[in-house]
């Protein structure tokens, strides 16, 4: 697969999806690709990571129903601090049914997902009919989808034949469909240009005792064509400094992109 030369801001003047050419536009404005996954219970910690780390992040990753303490206040207090700081807000809630039913999931309930959170995502595993159905509550509302075509937990079976049936679902659905969760760029088909967004990031450890395996900014944005890098814990785990290290991996993912398009 071909490595992407060109910048954020040069993508974002040829992307025909709405959310990628936002995306691309805040990515070279900001000069950061680094999105921060907040996998905390508490709302109270949720939205203090969130107003530290928001100066240096394109995207802001959710867990929402994790929130033990969730209110409608935490998603006003979110959607103001995404316009503070000029970022978005992905919710990772990894649809995974059919159409009808994943309508009234992104749309419904008590966390209304498609009310707030720009970007979502869904396993393909269902068919088709889950883009269509999420598209149909999304699209109207110029939101954003993903489509997990790659997981970097080991042993995933997101490989192979599945990925290349998950690549050509977001061909047919190109308006709606942003890009992938992968571990490196899928697609360099001329005409089209799907953001790839990597989880599995990380500057010190090479993974966990739960099977997560890391790789560093250069690996995921320059060798493997990657867009956004998603770091969770290794800003701002126990210990951590969370300024300090959302900086060295604003700056970290900001140089791999740069040593790519140069």
């Amino acid at each position: 697969m071909s490595i992407v030369r060109k910048s954020y801001g040069e993508r974002a003047k040829l992307s025909t999806n709405d959310l990628s050419k936002k995306m691309f536009d805040l990515m070279e404005k900001k000069q950061t690709n680094l999105s921060v996954a907040v996998d905390v219970t508490k709302k109270r910690e949720l939205i203090e990571i969130a107003d530290k780390v928001g100066p240096y992040i394109c995207l802001l990753k959710t867990h929402i129903d994790i929130v033990e303490d969730f209110d409608n206040d935490l998603v006003e207090q979110l959607k103001r601090l995404a316009k503070k700081h000029n970022f978005l807000i992905f919710e990772d809630r990894k649809f995974a049914d059919i159409g009808s039913t994943v309508q009234l999931q992104y749309s419904s309930g008590i966390y209304k997902i498609a009310s707030w959170a720009d970007i979502t995502n869904a396993h393909p595993i269902p068919g088709e009919g889950i883009i269509t159905g999420l598209k149909s509550i999304g699209l109207p509302l110029n939101r954003g989808l993903l489509l997990l075509a790659e997981m970097s937990s080991a042993g995933s079976l997101a490989t192979g034949s599945y990925t290349d049936a998950t690549i050509s679902m977001a061909r047919r659905h190109k308006d709606f469909v942003m890009g992938f969760v992968a571990g490196r760029r899928l697609s360099d088909r001329e005409g089209e240009d799907f953001i790839t967004m990597s989880p599995g990031v990380g500057l010190d450890d090479k993974g966990d005792s739960m099977g997560q395996q890391y790789r560093t900014p250069k690996e995921v944005i320059g060798a493997c064509g990657s867009d956004v890098i998603i770091v969770g814990r290794g800003i701002y785990g126990k210990g951590k400094d969370v300024v300090k290290e959302a900086k060295r991996y604003r700056d970290a993912g900001w140089a791999a992109y740069l040593g790519r398009i140069e």
